[in-house]
């Protein structure tokens, strides 16, 4: 299993990121994951009307004061959204993104590498494992 190696392994993995996203709700703060994952999406959008109600949909469920799933960012770089928000582009996330990256990759991911869940994720991959050989033995 390579999620220990990084950040990055454990995303792009369905079950660590499922695993990955269940630890942040017992430590209230998913909305890192959430919100890491919505630009991940708007970074793949086409159409220039989407990228625009995208930009706002990110920026009121995660940027702006009082936002639902508020980010823990600094002043300086949601205010630099938040002047850029009426023209977004593409890349008018990625400071943020940065930012919430690093901070799961060094706060939130070395915990839920400890942690209970990510234990019992192990076991069960290990287990998946020692099943598929058991019709050789």
């Amino acid at each position: 299993m390579a999620w220990p190696e990084s950040v990055d392994t454990l995303l792009a993995n369905k079950d660590g990121l499922a695993a990955f996203r269940t630890f942040l709700k017992s430590e209230f703060s998913e909305e890192n994951v959430e919100f890491w994952l919505a630009c991940e999406d708007f970074k793949k959008t086409k159409s220039s009307t989407k990228i625009a109600s995208k930009a706002q949909k990110i920026y009121s469920d995660f940027i702006q004061a009082d936002a639902p799933k508020e980010i823990n960012i600094d002043f300086h770089t949601k205010n630099h959204i938040s002047q850029n928000i009426s023209e977004p582009t593409l890349s008018c996330f990625d400071d943020a993104q940065r930012l919430i990256y690093s901070l799961m990759a060094k706060d939130s991911f070395p915990r839920f590498l400890r942690s209970e869940a990510y234990k019992e994720l192990v076991k069960k991959q290990q287990n998946g494992n020692q099943k598929r050989w058991l019709p050789f033995l």
